[in-house]
């Protein structure tokens, strides 16, 4: 058995995984983790929900024995219990300073609960984790976002993982629910490189690029490293 967490499904690349992972044959539960849950219904998903921040402490088999009355999720909570499947993690949690409210708030969903996640993917024996990142991420970084991702990279690695995939896309394109003045400018100024394909890493990459890849790169044989996906990388992946 081959079963998928991940956080931040919500989001603009969060759905796109989630969308790869239901038609992918290779997954066959995906165990999704949020403070609230996706208003979607599909046949491998499974939601638990509650405070991130303390997602160590969830009783998560409760979580999901609680919406399994008829014992439909027993394989799943067998299976982890006995460490018995193959656990692939997926992060795409993320947020804007501006959405966020400050540079605290800001740090504590971007860094403090993608390594909450990782740990706790860790004690359900995840071999591989997926984390998407920002190209940019650099934990010396003069810009506090670009610090962040890459002091989330550098926490990421001493967790332990069999392999940690750091994935670095550029400017996202995709249909997000909120507006982002500075994304729309970036976007009609950089979408061109998109049509003259130019500039892999630095011309703008869509949600379900990056979403393909994280995918092909979860089920690809990796093991005892530590990878860093350019975006111009991520659109190689994705063909």
């Amino acid at each position: 058995m081959r079963i998928a967490l991940i956080s931040g499904g919500s989001g603009l690349v969060g759905k796109a995984i989630l969308h790869q992972l239901f038609k992918n044959e290779d997954y066959d539960y995906v165990l999704s983790v949020g403070r609230r849950k996706l208003a979607i219904k599909q046949q491998k998903l499974v939601q638990i929900e509650g405070d991130m921040a303390k997602l160590l402490n969830w009783d998560w088999e409760e979580k999901v024995r609680a919406q399994s009355l008829g014992g439909e999720h027993n394989s799943l909570l067998e299976a982890l219990a006995e460490k018995t499947a193959e656990v692939h993690a997926f992060s795409a949690l993320g947020t804007t300073i501006k959405q966020a409210g400050s540079k605290e708030k800001f740090y504590a969903i971007d860094h403090d609960l993608v390594i909450e996640f990782a740990k706790w993917a860790k004690s359900l024996n995840a071999s591989k984790f997926l984390y998407v990142s920002a190209s940019g991420a650099d934990a010396n970084s003069s810009i506090f976002y670009s610090q962040t991702k890459g002091k989330t990279e550098s926490d990421l690695k001493s967790v332990g993982f069999d392999y940690l995939g750091l994935f670095r896309p550029s400017l996202l394109l995709g249909n997000r629910h909120e507006f982002r003045l500075g994304e729309q400018v970036a976007t009609i100024l950089m979408k061109p490189l998109v049509w003259l394909k130019l500039f892999k890493n630095i011309r703008p990459i869509y949600d379900y690029q990056v979403a393909k890849a994280l995918v092909k790169t979860a089920l690809a044989q990796k093991s005892n490293s530590v990878e860093v996906i350019s975006s111009g990388e991520m659109q190689d992946l994705s063909k």
